[in-house]
C-alpha cells in the first residue's frame, strides 16, 4: 500500500503542536495533526493513497501543498512515496 508523507513547511500554530520540519508518514492511521488541517488534507491524502493524481501547478502530480484554514498559520506539503 502506498504511503503519503506530510512535511510541515511553515508553522505559526496557535497550539504549538506542529513545528516546521515535522514529517508524518500516513498509511491507514490519522497523523497527530489538528482536526481542522486534517479535514482539509484528507481528501487529497485519500486520493494519493488510492493511486490518484492531483492538480499541481499547470499539470498533475502525486503531491499537494496546503495552508491551514486558520489564517494559513501552518503550511504542509504532501507527497505519495
Amino acid at each position: 500500500m502506498p504511503q503519503v508523507k506530510i512535511t510541515v513547511v511553515q508553522s505559526h500554530c496557535r497550539a504549538s503542536c506542529m513545528k516546521q520540519g515535522d514529517c508524518f508518514l500516513i498509511g491507514d492511521v490519522c497523523p497527530p495533526i489538528c482536526h481542522e488541517l486534517w479535514n482539509c488534507a484528507y481528501p487529497m491524502v485519500y486520493t494519493l493513497l488510492n493511486g490518484g493524481m492531483l492538480d499541481y501547478g499547470a499539470g498533475k502530480a502525486p503531491m499537494f501543498d496546503l495552508a491551514c484554514p486558520d489564517g494559513s498559520r501552518v503550511v504542509i506539503h504532501g507527497e505519495r512515496i
